[in-house]
């Protein structure tokens, strides 16, 4: 194993003790690399392995702060190199959406602090239906910061958020981090996804991130149990 690697898993490990704060900075490059015994350049190709992983972010002229929601022990942590969207996940199907609710707003404490951002932050609020073959299939209340997002309008919801965030913005999306929970349905899961006052909802809350490490999008999605099913895949790393 090299040594950035090394460096890399003990602060991995120090996140998750909750060693370093999650509303200020951890300590430098310089103060690491010597605490570390190593150079400058080790030193950031360990941190630029866990903004990579999504477990750190770099905030330009404050320093490197620590995702929060990677640093929850409760999480339900999936991290992939490839966020598609419903429209790549589907491919070949019919999408539409319908939009609900589309504005700018200041953000409250919870979501500016999921999007690291300020409380003066402006921010994106949308909630979309999305059809599939003309059936409902999910419901999505998003909030993503203008300075980041620009130029999203109700052309680019009514077809794909992720490919203009890729494609029009240049950006990359490098993963998220989501809690999957149960839910009862809600008075809107039953008049846009017609389903029955008793039938269960597959809620998921999802931070997404680019490869830098900052946070672009925060979501609640509602899935008709019907409709979706989650996989994942654990890989083991040789050590």
């Amino acid at each position: 194993m090299f040594k950035y690697e090394k460096i890399s898993n003990e602060i991995r490990k120090r996140i998750k003790e909750g060693v370093y704060s999650l509303d200020e900075p951890i300590p430098d490059e310089l103060s690491l690399a010597e605490e570390f015994s190593c150079s400058r350049m080790t030193m950031k190709k360990a941190l630029d392995l866990l903004v990579t992983e999504g477990l750190l972010y770099r905030k330009r002229g404050h320093g490197t702060f620590i995702v929060k929601p990677a640093a929850q022990k409760d999480l339900v942590n999936v991290t992939s190199e490839e966020n598609l969207g419903l429209t790549n996940l589907l491919k070949g199907k019919k999408i539409t959406s319908h939009i609900i609710r589309f504005e700018v707003s200041f953000p409250s404490e919870e979501v500016a602090s999921q999007l690291a951002v300020n409380l003066t932050t402006p921010v994106y609020h949308l909630i979309r239906l999305r059809i599939v073959e003309n059936e409902p299939y999910v419901i999505e209340r998003t909030y993503m910061p203008t300075p980041l997002i620009r130029d999203l309008n109700e052309d680019v919801l009514h077809s794909s958020i992720y490919n203009h965030i890729t494609n029009k913005l240049g950006l990359t999306i490098a993963g998220c981090h989501r809690k999957i929970r149960a839910s009862k349905p809600t008075d809107l899961d039953q008049k846009y996804l017609h389903c029955a006052p008793d039938d269960p909802i597959l809620e998921v809350e999802q931070v997404g991130f680019l490869n830098n490490g900052v946070p672009f999008e925060y979501s609640f999605s509602r899935h008709r149990y019907d409709k979706f099913v989650f996989t994942t895949v654990n890989i083991r790393r040789n050590k």
